[in-house]
């Protein structure tokens, strides 16, 4: 998504985070024409919802466990990748190692 800056953010697709459960240098919000910003106020309102950067939900970073429920939803994503790898066609099993 574009950003007020007119850079690019890839945020995580279909999720709605609850804006007083993400630090604010991770929240970003969508404003009304479709970019995007950091959303830095605190105190947030306990109704905001942000969107957060996918790097930080991807299960192929390496990262800290920041908070609980982002290391959840990134065993779920890294899961789920798994589910969606094609299966190998039959008869292309590698052959063993014999040296």
């Amino acid at each position: 998504m574009a950003t007020l800056e007119h850079d690019w953010v890839l945020l995580e697709p279909g999720m709605r985070v609850l804006a007083h459960l993400v630090p604010a240098e991770h929240r970003w919000i969508e404003l009304s024409d479709g970019r995007v910003t950091v959303y830095g106020v605190c105190p947030v309102d306990g109704t905001q919802r942000c969107r957060i950067e996918h790097r930080l939900a991807c299960a192929g970073q390496e990262l800290p466990d920041l908070w609980p429920w982002l290391t959840t939803l990134r065993n779920e994503n890294g899961r789920m990748a798994r589910r969606q790898e094609p299966e190998p066609p039959p008869g292309d099993a590698q052959l063993p190692d014999v040296g």
